[in-house]
Protein backbone atom coordinates (compact mmCIF):
# COMPACT_ATOMS: atom_id res chain seq x y z
CA UNK A 1 0.00 0.00 0.00
CA UNK A 2 1.42 3.07 -1.34
CA UNK A 3 0.85 6.04 2.01
CA UNK A 4 2.23 9.83 2.13
CA UNK A 5 4.12 10.39 5.80
CA UNK A 6 2.23 13.26 7.68
CA UNK A 7 5.11 13.46 10.17
CA UNK A 8 8.68 12.22 9.78
CA UNK A 9 9.23 8.73 10.95
CA UNK A 10 12.38 7.18 11.46
CA UNK A 11 11.76 3.59 9.75
CA UNK A 12 10.27 5.36 6.99
CA UNK A 13 11.36 8.72 5.66
CA UNK A 14 10.00 12.62 6.56
CA UNK A 15 7.30 14.60 5.87
CA UNK A 16 5.68 13.83 2.29
CA UNK A 17 7.40 11.33 1.38
CA UNK A 18 5.66 8.57 -0.72
CA UNK A 19 6.28 5.11 1.00
CA UNK A 20 5.49 2.04 0.08
CA UNK A 21 4.43 -0.36 3.40
CA UNK A 22 2.71 -3.31 3.89
CA UNK A 23 -0.87 -3.28 3.95
CA UNK A 24 -1.26 -4.46 7.73
CA UNK A 25 1.08 -2.01 8.72
CA UNK A 26 -0.63 1.11 7.40
CA UNK A 27 -4.16 -0.20 8.22
CA UNK A 28 -3.16 -1.34 11.65
CA UNK A 29 -0.80 1.49 12.76
CA UNK A 30 0.41 4.29 10.73
CA UNK A 31 -3.33 5.54 9.50
CA UNK A 32 -4.75 4.94 13.43
CA UNK A 33 -2.12 7.25 14.71
CA UNK A 34 -2.41 9.51 11.79
CA UNK A 35 1.52 8.95 11.03
CA UNK A 36 0.30 8.59 7.02
CA UNK A 37 -2.39 9.06 4.55
CA UNK A 38 -3.92 6.90 1.68
CA UNK A 39 -1.53 8.11 -1.43
CA UNK A 40 -4.91 9.42 -3.09
CA UNK A 41 -4.51 12.82 -5.37
CA UNK A 42 -6.88 14.35 -2.54
CA UNK A 43 -4.49 13.74 0.44
CA UNK A 44 -1.75 15.25 -1.17
CA UNK A 45 -3.25 18.79 -1.54
CA UNK A 46 -3.83 18.12 2.18
CA UNK A 47 -0.94 17.24 3.17
CA UNK A 48 0.26 20.49 1.38
CA UNK A 49 -1.67 22.47 3.48
CA UNK A 50 -0.56 20.70 6.62
CA UNK A 51 3.11 21.62 5.90
CA UNK A 52 2.56 25.11 5.27
CA UNK A 53 0.51 25.19 8.74
CA UNK A 54 3.32 23.64 10.31
CA UNK A 55 6.06 25.67 8.87
CA UNK A 56 3.85 28.92 10.37
CA UNK A 57 3.66 26.97 13.88
CA UNK A 58 7.62 25.96 13.73
CA UNK A 59 8.58 29.49 12.57
CA UNK A 60 6.40 31.09 15.59
CA UNK A 61 7.45 28.28 18.44
CA UNK A 62 11.22 29.32 16.90
CA UNK A 63 10.72 33.13 17.96
CA UNK A 64 9.15 32.29 21.37
CA UNK A 65 12.56 30.08 22.08
CA UNK A 66 14.86 32.86 21.20
CA UNK A 67 12.64 35.24 23.44
CA UNK A 68 13.27 33.01 26.18
CA UNK A 69 16.78 32.29 25.86
CA UNK A 70 18.04 35.67 25.87
CA UNK A 71 15.51 36.39 29.06
CA UNK A 72 16.81 33.35 30.90
CA UNK A 73 20.73 34.69 29.77
CA UNK A 74 20.07 37.74 31.97
CA UNK A 75 19.12 35.69 34.53
CA UNK A 76 21.08 33.50 37.64
CA UNK A 77 19.87 31.11 40.04
CA UNK A 78 21.07 30.32 43.65
CA UNK A 79 20.51 27.10 45.00
CA UNK A 80 21.78 25.78 48.81
CA UNK A 81 22.63 22.59 49.47
CA UNK A 82 23.83 21.04 52.93
CA UNK A 83 27.34 20.09 52.65
CA UNK A 84 30.07 18.30 55.05
CA UNK A 85 33.62 18.19 55.47
CA UNK A 86 36.00 20.18 52.92
CA UNK A 87 32.69 21.67 51.52
CA UNK A 88 31.11 18.26 49.72
CA UNK A 89 27.47 18.13 48.71
CA UNK A 90 25.45 15.38 50.27
CA UNK A 91 24.30 13.81 46.89
CA UNK A 92 24.18 16.31 43.95
CA UNK A 93 22.47 19.18 42.12
CA UNK A 94 19.60 17.66 40.02
CA UNK A 95 17.73 19.26 37.23
CA UNK A 96 14.61 19.24 39.19
CA UNK A 97 15.98 21.63 41.40
CA UNK A 98 17.27 23.68 38.82
CA UNK A 99 13.84 23.64 37.50
CA UNK A 100 12.20 24.56 40.77
CA UNK A 101 14.77 27.56 41.41
CA UNK A 102 14.28 29.02 37.92
CA UNK A 103 10.18 28.73 38.47
CA UNK A 104 10.42 30.74 41.97
CA UNK A 105 12.00 33.60 38.87
CA UNK A 106 8.95 33.23 37.03
CA UNK A 107 10.49 30.55 34.41
CA UNK A 108 8.54 27.65 34.09
CA UNK A 109 10.76 25.34 32.33
CA UNK A 110 10.59 21.06 32.08
CA UNK A 111 13.32 19.41 34.21
CA UNK A 112 14.07 17.29 31.07
CA UNK A 113 14.63 20.46 28.81
CA UNK A 114 17.88 21.20 31.59
CA UNK A 115 21.23 19.69 30.47
CA UNK A 116 23.56 18.67 33.40
CA UNK A 117 26.82 17.33 31.67
CA UNK A 118 28.49 15.92 34.78
CA UNK A 119 26.78 15.53 38.12
CA UNK A 120 27.45 18.84 40.63
CA UNK A 121 28.60 17.35 43.80
CA UNK A 122 31.09 20.40 44.76
CA UNK A 123 30.05 24.18 45.51
CA UNK A 124 30.73 27.00 43.13
CA UNK A 125 29.29 28.61 39.90
CA UNK A 126 28.75 26.02 36.68
CA UNK A 127 26.70 27.11 33.64
CA UNK A 128 23.65 24.66 32.54
CA UNK A 129 22.71 24.40 29.30
CA UNK A 130 18.98 24.51 28.64
CA UNK A 131 17.30 23.63 25.40
CA UNK A 132 14.43 25.26 24.39
CA UNK A 133 13.73 23.95 20.84
CA UNK A 134 15.93 22.14 18.60
CA UNK A 135 18.19 25.00 17.26
CA UNK A 136 17.88 26.90 20.82
CA UNK A 137 19.92 26.55 23.96
CA UNK A 138 20.27 28.81 26.99
CA UNK A 139 22.88 29.03 29.12
CA UNK A 140 21.77 29.63 32.76
CA UNK A 141 24.13 30.89 35.77
CA UNK A 142 23.55 28.40 38.38
CA UNK A 143 25.61 29.24 41.63
CA UNK A 144 25.54 26.85 44.29
CA UNK A 145 26.09 27.23 48.41
CA UNK A 146 26.08 26.04 51.55
CA UNK A 147 22.54 26.20 53.52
Amino acid sequence: MKVILRKNFDQIGKIGDVADVKDGYARNFLLPRKIAYPALEGNVRALEEEKKQLAKKQVKELEEAQHLSSELEKVSVTIPVKVGEEDKIFGSVTAQMIAESLKEKGFDIDRRKIEIDEPIKALGIYSINVKLHSSVTAVVKTWVVRE
